[in-house]
């Protein structure tokens, strides 16, 4: 099954699917029109109860540049062009932190602006060698969309978050990895392969389990103590029930590896 977007390409296959940023020749910096692709996209895979793990990517020489410059540079309306491209873009952003899916991001070459912000907000990031981070937005004279300013102080803390957004330097592969920006740092030309092993791990796991695990983590910052711990045991009463809880169990006692069927 294939989505097809001149500017986003959604594959499924088999219950991995592959959202690629497909402006290669513009480093894949979001336009309006990527903007909707993206929207439209995640709002298909979260109707999707097949697929179990998300890998975003990017083609050709870099992952993500940033926003269209020059977009806004031929724009006469710079506000109205802003609401434009950041009303969509939002939207894809929530619904892809919103998916019951996991997702991971796929990072090559250069991470800038909304490529950054993109990148955090997904649940899982790879990048190779010599990837480079930089969240560029005060080096165009603006401030953090895509989610920026709310997942890079939850990563690495507001005081290391304002170093990294007012001094826009660049962040290396190495350095992300100690900050807790990516999960996984690779050689150079294996973080598809990297990804494509971590979303094979996740397809192999309960999927109630990776679902209810992306969801309380993810709402845990907006709950007190006593609310989270009503959610971790409404959560777990709830897929205790479940055959792969059972199977998991019947797995444990008898020394082997568990298959879980979705149920």
């Amino acid at each position: 099954m294939n989505y097809v977007a001149p500017t986003a390409l959604l594959t499924i296959n088999g219950a991995i699917a592959e959202v690629c940023l497909n402006r290669p020749k513009a480093l894949n910096a979001i336009n309006v029109e990527m903007a909707i692709a993206l929207r439209d996209i995640f709002a298909e895979l979260a109707q999707n109860t097949e697929v179990r793990a998300v890998i975003l990517r990017g083609e050709g020489r870099v992952f993500m540049a940033g926003g269209d410059l020059n977009y806004f540079r031929e724009a006469s309306d710079k506000h109205a062009a802003a609401e434009a491209l950041i009303g969509p873009i939002h939207d894809a952003v929530s619904l892809m932190a919103g998916l019951p899916q996991i997702v991971i991001a796929c990072l090559h070459g250069a991470v800038a602006g909304a490529g950054m912000s993109l990148a955090m907000a997904a649940d899982l990031a790879v990048a190779e060698q010599g990837t480079v981070f930089n969240m560029a937005y005060a080096k165009v004279g603006n401030s953090p969309d895509c989610s920026g300013s709310w997942s890079l102080p939850r990563i690495v803390g507001v005081r290391r978050a304002l170093e990294i957004a007012l001094l826009s330097d660049d962040v290396s592969a190495e350095q992300a990895m100690s900050l807790g920006l990516i999960n996984r740092h690779v050689d150079k030309g294996q973080h598809e392969i990297e990804a494509k092993k971590l979303a094979e791990r996740i397809v192999a796991s309960s999927p109630a389990a990776m679902t209810n695990i992306k969801k309380l983590m993810r709402q845990s910052y907006d709950n007190n103590l006593s609310q989270q711990l009503d959610a971790e045991a409404e959560a777990f009463a709830t897929t205790a029930t479940g055959e792969d809880f059972s199977e998991a169990i019947e797995a444990f006692f008898e020394r082997r590896k568990p298959v879980f069927r979705g149920l």
